[in-house]
């Protein structure tokens, strides 16, 4: 027994700590170390210290230092991506066990897509709160590519993301539909029928979000086109309404938007798609597999009420 016991001590005093995966991850993600210690709430000498003795403990070089810049080797990308799958698997331990207490009581990191960020929560955050009072709701907003990456890295628990959109192996819960309309300048709405056929939308005219943006790829396949003609691409909702409010072209803005007051104090009006996929479904996702899947489910089926209360569902 004592023999067993003291293999078990070596084995484990060679092993990497968490703290130490997390500096390597934090360094390679901020490309400096400065930056790194910064997103660990540590000193840069205490981050840099761990790298080294990570370093040390496994006997080779992770990381090229100089003053201009470090560059990773490639063994230390190769662990950098495991390192990132053992930091997801301990925190998803935690959160298993905080989910088998009370649900949605303790943190939780949100990503939200920008197409959705200002239309949807200031109208759902309110009966969130007042449902679960102790969830601690970290939100960040970022582009449909940029939320998944970060989901399947683990910097964040769940998405709020408009589907269809290709986001790995993911579970997830459709809320409600977003119709897709047509905004166009009130004096060139008269040449429309008041449901304009996508046949009827010239490729040149129609403005669209840059790429990462679910938006666009549903607005194209909305419209029946594969890829956009027009060089015209905004960086954001707000953007492209400016743009076609002084004449540039028409852009399909989501339904959720229009309720909230984008086009107020603009020339615009909006039109309804005489197409069957003039939609979005908006839908909360979170990795396949997740031990805090039903604490998702019960989110989603709060955002989902409060979203249906308010559109009259």
């Amino acid at each position: 027994m004592s023999i067993f016991i003291d293999y078990i001590d070596e084995v484990t005093a060679y092993l990497p700590t968490l703290r130490q995966l997390q500096y390597l991850v934090a360094v390679h993600d901020e490309g400096h170390f400065g930056r790194g210690a910064e997103a660990c709430f540590v000193t840069q000498s205490t981050l840099s210290a761990g790298v080294q003795e990570l370093e040390k403990l496994l006997g080779t070089k992770l990381v090229e230092r100089s003053r201009q810049a470090i560059r990773f080797t490639p063994l230390g990308k190769e662990i950098v991506e495991r390192a990132r799958r053992v930091l997801r698997e301990a925190e998803e331990i935690a959160g298993l066990a905080q989910a088998a207490g009370k649900p949605l009581t303790a943190e939780l990191s949100m990503g939200v897509i920008p197409t959705i960020a200002p239309f949807l929560l200031p109208r759902v955050l309110p009966d969130l709160r007042k449902a679960y009072p102790e969830l601690k709701l970290y939100l960040r907003e970022e582009t449909s590519q940029q939320a998944c990456d970060a989901l399947h890295r683990g910097s964040l628990d769940c998405v709020l993301l408009a589907l269809p959109f290709p986001c790995g192996d993911v579970d997830s819960e459709t809320l409600f539909d977003d119709e897709l309309l047509l905004a166009l300048r009130a004096k060139e709405a008269e040449a429309f029928p008041s449901e304009v056929p996508p046949a009827a939308i010239h490729n040149s005219d129609l403005l669209l979000l840059e790429d990462g943006h679910c938006l666009t790829d549903h607005s194209l396949a909305a419209c029946g086109r594969r890829a956009p003609d027009s060089a015209m691409l905004g960086t954001s909702l707000h953007t492209l309404v400016q743009m076609v409010d002084n004449g540039m072209g028409l852009t399909l803005v989501p339904q959720m938007a229009v309720d909230a007051g984008i086009l107020d104090g603009t020339s615009l009006v909006s039109r309804r798609l005489a197409a069957d996929n003039a939609a979005r479904q908006i839908a909360l996702i979170w990795r396949r597999r997740s031990p805090r899947e039903k604490e998702f489910r019960l989110l989603a089926e709060t955002l989902r009420e409060s979203a249906g209360q308010l559109n009259g569902g």
